[in-house]
């Protein structure tokens, strides 16, 4: 069988293959085994998340990703790194981490790939795939032809493509005639219209704890003030549910009633800046943000009908992206293979007998917080069992 695809899901399968006494010939165009690992988590891979089910996913068909997610649980993944003695901690939200960094999971991914007698062959483009007359597939590359009855497209998505990523798997998928559905970039900063950005630049670095919607997507974590726009988690999170033209709405006082806590400032001399820093807002926040909505004032001179407009401001701060940071920011791909064209149980292409799509290519895109990393682990071990 021919694995394209060295990455996070690739690795996986190609090892589970392996392992199971199938030849593997993995193959990709990059240089560096797995970038996208190395780089993940700031450098110490956030390698799966503990809560990952099939509702933390995105996908057209979401109950898609159940039968994998079932198959290679977070705890399979976790028992393979205690086997390799590598040390992780959880950091929040059932984020797991390398201790020591990402290069322990590429290390023990690679040692994986050995015991199953991989072929790994790095720098080595692909320039055609074709179908034999047996039902096989034959890849054209820049060291030669091989030839496999079963192939697994790991290739990834369009984010980050500073580090290689391609259009190759869904072009390879069209060419068998899969369906791929609308791509975007997913986790990825937002970004603000002149008016937003003229107030808000200034306060890069900033960080403010909300929850934030668009859509049907709702998360309570931080959002971090950019050069751009918005970013941090919380921000990410909604990024992939959020459409252009969509209103972003923040509640900046997710844990309080802020009708009520003005209303307790009643006749106080107390600028409400100086009010909201006091709650662990920063002031230059509170005075660019009051500002913006017309009301930096002190308590005592806000009458009744300002304080529930401020209130209703607080709870709901409706702003209005331009777009986002694009592909080069973004974590991973919304959108993918059409998993209609897919088999839940095997990853494998329904009308296309032995070819294999998994990983960020597929039409499956996870929270923000290992759970993409889950995905590659739970199908890229499905196709191994499988192909």
């Amino acid at each position: 069988m021919i694995v394209i695809g060295a990455g996070a899901a690739g690795l996986m399968c190609a090892a589970t293959a392996g392992q199971r006494g199938r030849s593997v010939l993995l193959l990709d165009h990059a240089a560096k085994l797995a970038e996208k690992i190395r780089i993940s988590g700031g450098g110490r891979c956030n390698f799966t998340n503990v809560n990952a089910r099939f509702d933390c996913y995105l996908s057209a068909n979401p109950n898609f990703c159940r039968s994998a997610l079932a198959q290679y649980t977070p705890q399979d993944f976790i028992d393979m790194v205690e086997r390799h003695g590598i040390g992780y901690h959880e950091k929040k939200l059932g984020q797991l981490f390398c201790d020591d960094g990402s290069e322990r999971i590429i290390a023990m991914l690679d040692e994986e790939c050995r015991k199953g007698g991989v072929d790994r062959r790095m720098e080595t483009a692909i320039q055609g795939v074709s179908r034999t007359g047996e039902g096989g597939f034959v890849v054209e590359t820049s060291r030669g032809r091989f030839q496999s009855q079963s192939l697994v497209v790991a290739s990834g998505g369009l984010s980050i493509p500073q580090i290689g990523a391609t259009p190759f798997g869904y072009q390879l998928a069209e060419q068998f005639g899969l369906e791929v559905t609308p791509l975007s970039p997913a986790l990825v900063p937002l970004t603000f219209h002149v008016e937003d950005a003229e107030i808000f630049t200034p306060l890069a670095g900033v960080s403010v704890d909300v929850e934030a919607r668009a859509g049907k997507g709702r998360f309570r974590e931080n959002v971090l003030f950019t050069h751009k726009g918005v970013s941090g988690p919380a921000i990410l999170q909604v990024s992939s549910y959020w459409q252009p033209g969509m209103e972003l709405l923040l509640d900046l006082m997710p844990d309080g009633d802020a009708e009520r806590w003005l209303e307790e400032k009643g006749d106080s001399e107390q600028l409400i800046a100086n009010a909201l820093a006091e709650l662990g807002w920063s002031r230059r926040f509170a005075d660019a943000w009051l500002d913006r909505v017309g009301l930096n004032k002190r308590a005592k001179d806000l009458g009744p009908k300002q304080r529930r407009q401020l209130a209703e401001q607080l709870h709901r701060w409706c702003v209005k992206p331009n777009g986002t940071q694009g592909y080069k920011k973004a974590e991973v791909t919304l959108g993918g293979v059409s998993t209609k064209a897919l088999s839940s149980k095997a990853l494998m292409a329904n009308d296309v007998p032995g070819l294999f799509f998994i990983g960020e290519v597929v039409d499956v895109t996870g929270w923000l917080g290992g759970y993409n990393f889950q995905w590659a682990w739970s199908s890229g071990y499905v196709a191994g069992m499988n192909c």
